[in-house]
């Protein structure tokens, strides 16, 4: 897959086809697990690349009330907030992730990945990781999931290896977890990393 095919319309036309086969229809039980044990409602979340947005369903469920979404698409964005109108419309964020930016004040505590990474062109990784860096508080964590098997290399979703991302984040996070998952659903089993890496 080109760099070209990673356009606002690309995306908004994949959302109304239906085409995004990797979305669960649900939050994944790794990150429910995890999202569980937060106590801080009022911590400062990004979701990037949301999509459908199970996560942040779940989160502003359990009342927290910082949590931030953001996709190129705008589809997601006005699906998410027909379905929860209550949600602040103010976190709902239409841009490209890799250019955008927070004054240091508005930096975030926690970054969720689920299925953004794996739809971006791998050549855009070491960016990815970049700014994920950028976007987190000095305290701050990056927390999700990610494919560890190869998948396709044509066309979105990617696939990657364990060895592989330990070399890629390390540039910029200590990697506190990444291993495979106890929880995943039966399709995934085997299949996912769960990672917690914190900012250096």
């Amino acid at each position: 897959m080109s760099n070209t095919k990673l356009t606002d319309s690309y995306w908004q036309n994949r959302y109304e086809k239906g085409e995004i086969g990797w979305d669960m229809g649900q939050l994944s039980p790794p990150l429910k697990a995890y999202f569980d044990q937060l106590t801080d409602k009022k911590a400062r979340i990004l979701i990037p690349g949301c999509g459908n947005a199970h996560e942040a369903a779940y989160l502003h469920e359990q009342g927290f009330t910082n949590v931030f979404l953001l996709d190129w698409a705008k589809a997601p964005l006005k699906a998410f907030h027909e379905q929860h109108p209550d949600f602040n419309q103010n976190h709902l964020l239409h841009i490209n992730f890799f250019e955008f930016n927070t004054a240091a004040s508005a930096r975030f505590d926690l970054i969720i990945e689920q299925t953004f990474f794996c739809a971006i062109n791998p050549s855009l990784r070491p960016a990815y990781v970049q700014q994920c860096a950028k976007l987190l508080k000095p305290t701050g964590k990056l927390v999700g999931l990610l494919f560890n098997i190869p998948l396709y290399e044509d066309h979105p979703p990617y696939g990657g290896q364990k060895e592989e991302y330990e070399k890629l984040f390390s540039t910029q996070f200590h990697i506190h977890t990444m291993e495979t998952c106890y929880n995943s659903i039966s399709p995934r089993a085997g299949n996912e990393l769960f990672l917690k890496l914190l900012a250096k």
